[in-house]
């Protein structure tokens, strides 16, 4: 079974409310179709519902009235979402005639019906740009308690068991934050961690990475690695967590030995947290292009509720496997705080 497959089966176990704002976009319907035949997740379309059945009905599609569809223009709840998001941005000058204003637009609804937990996670992008889809989402469901930042994570399986756990590495933050600060870096390696739980399944082992291991360079970026370090293992005691470590360090095991002895990381690591974003962009393309390894995301942390960017050259597949994530983070985040 594939590693998708493992996910979706894991989302049928703990089906939630995934938004989907772009509900009459053709790839979003045709997955939501499948998404709802497959048991994946209770789907819930932004839209008029007419328009949606309609297209629906054109492209045979038989599943979408299971959907609960919510139209902007006429949404029963309106009054109950003005008031929220007068509640959080009222200071910001978020008046009732901008946030009426606001909801007519689908990522602005998708995002508020998120925070008022009428909807346990969203999925857009499909013709929306990161930007668009992201502004509400930071304005009104925030980032998680004690978290500043958002970062985005790739899960990359390799097609061989040489590196990671059996072939699996999850790779941060290769999406978002172009420079984080040392206390920033430590963030994103916990929120990793618990990315690579929830999703990957496995219990990490997080190497810090820089152009230094365990002193051998002395720089100001090096520096950064090391507090990052320091701050992550306070964040996250109960998490495997190694720096500064060089990347063959991390995942080659007689180097890790040769470089780094004593460390339980070294060598053995199968979350890799880069020093920048530049880099781990340019780490994670590299490493799917050369080492034909599939790059799955990227998946957004940081949220105080899964809300997830899909590029605009999705496929219905990609939208499908982006749902069941999310779904597996929703059901991961209700556990902690259950917890």
């Amino acid at each position: 079974m594939s590693f998708i497959e493992q996910i979706k089966e894991k989302a049928r176990a703990s089906k939630q409310r995934i938004v989907l704002p772009e509900g009459t976009e053709e790839r979003t319907l045709r997955a939501a179709d499948e998404i709802i035949k497959q048991g994946i997740a209770d789907v819930i379309l932004i839209g008029n519902a007419s328009e949606i059945i309609s297209l629906a009905n054109d492209m045979y599609l038989f599943h979408i009235d299971q959907a609960y569809i919510v139209d902007p223009a006429n949404n029963p709840k309106i009054e109950e979402y003005i008031d929220l998001m007068v509640q959080i941005r009222g200071s910001k000058g978020v008046t009732r005639e901008v946030a009426a204003k606001q909801l007519l637009n689908p990522l602005y609804l998708a995002a508020i019906m998120v925070k008022a937990g009428d909807a346990d996670g969203e999925v857009a992008g499909a013709v929306n740009t990161t930007g668009d889809v992201l502004r509400p989402a930071f304005q009104y469901v925030k980032t998680l308690k004690g978290v500043s930042v958002v970062s985005g994570a790739f899960i990359m399986i390799f097609p061989d068991n040489l590196f990671g756990e059996e072939g699996m590495m999850v790779f941060a933050d290769c999406a978002v934050h172009p420079n984080p600060t040392a206390s920033e870096l430590a963030e994103i390696a916990v929120m990793t961690g618990r990315t690579t739980r929830a999703i990957a399944g496995f219990e990490p082992r997080i190497a810090m990475l820089s152009f230094s291991t365990k002193g051998s360079a002395k720089h100001e970026m090096v520096d950064k690695v090391v507090e990052a370090t320091r701050l992550a293992k306070e964040m996250a005691p109960d998490m495997l967590i190694d720096g500064e470590l060089q990347a063959d360090a991390a995942i080659v095991p007689g180097l890790g030995a040769k470089k780094a002895p004593g460390s339980e990381i070294a060598g053995r690591a199968n979350v890799l947290v880069f020093p920048t974003l530049e880099v781990g962009n340019i780490a994670y393309k590299l490493v799917q292009r050369v080492a034909r390894a599939e790059a799955i995301g990227p998946v957004l942390q940081g949220m105080a509720a899964p809300i997830n960017d899909l590029s605009r050259g999705c496929s219905v597949e990609d939208i499908i496997g982006l749902v069941a994530i999310t779904v597996c983070q929703a059901t991961a985040m209700k556990k902690e705080k259950l917890a």
